[in-house]
């Protein structure tokens, strides 16, 4: 895979990844801006994950043009942290050692607000605090490309609105273009640019997010969405209504 150009940060044309006899993505066809948020969504085996493992190198495609930037990053649904670094080093992992490179981590460890826990050990860290280092790791290598594969469905209610406040601030700060990969119709909303469903392969809806910010659930205009949303969903509920946890 080679990198986009000009404006572009993800260009997908016909993509297709077979499983068996099984075509999990079927011609895709997306693009994604530079600095651009879009939320992807879809039932569970609708193919959302093996598409950001393919922008992630993690996965390969069967056919079709991917063009991603070098620089990219994931967050995963777990923090995946490394139990024997602390903190600060889980932050700089693989990266060059150095005083640079420290500052570096500790800049982006008080951008998620932990820089009291660089000394910190991961087994000491609650979920949210395990996710933001995660955070912190991916935006310390200054992606181009961040890709989220449902990084708050393991967190409390709470936890996971102030984790979307965070990611969506930072997001705007650093400007990546970012695809999240999300079960939740209300935290697309709440986080995008654009919200795309995936449904038997292919994207059936591209739609922009014209909802203003901040984004409120009992706005007129977000309620109209999510209503669409969950229609091309297969769904057809008068109350929010998340897909099933786990969807991939």
């Amino acid at each position: 895979m080679t990198g986009p150009t000009g404006d572009t940060a993800v260009h997908i044309h016909g993509l297709r990844r077979v499983f068996g006899d099984r075509a999990v993505l079927d011609g895709i066809e997306l693009t994604v801006r530079r600095g651009e948020f879009v939320a992807l969504l879809g039932a569970s085996g609708s193919g959302k994950t093996t598409l950001l493992r393919i922008l992630g190198a993690l996965d390969g495609a069967d056919d079709g043009e991917v063009l991603v930037p070098r620089a990219r990053t994931v967050v995963f649904q777990e923090p995946r942290l490394v139990p024997f670094k602390k903190v600060l080093a889980n932050v700089a992992v693989a990266l060059p050692r150095g005083r640079a490179t420290q500052e570096r981590a500790r800049t982006a460890l008080t951008e998620v607000g932990l820089d009291r826990h660089t000394d910190a050990w991961p087994g000491t860290l609650s979920g949210g605090e395990a996710q933001r280092v995660a955070l912190a790791r991916a935006l310390v290598r200054e992606p181009e490309l961040l890709l989220l594969d449902e990084p708050f469905a393991a967190l409390d209610a709470l936890t996971r609105l102030k984790m979307q406040d965070l990611v969506g601030d930072l997001c705007r700060i650093h400007r990546p273009a970012v695809l999240l990969v999300t079960h939740d119709v209300d935290e697309a909303i709440r986080l995008a640019d654009r919200v795309c469903v995936l449904r038997d392969g292919r994207l059936v809806t591209d739609e922009d997010v014209t909802v203003e910010r901040p984004r409120d659930p009992g706005d007129p205009a977000f309620a109209g969405l999510r209503r669409r949303l969950l229609a091309d969903l297969g769904v057809h509920p008068t109350t929010r209504t998340p897909l099933p946890t786990g969807a991939h």
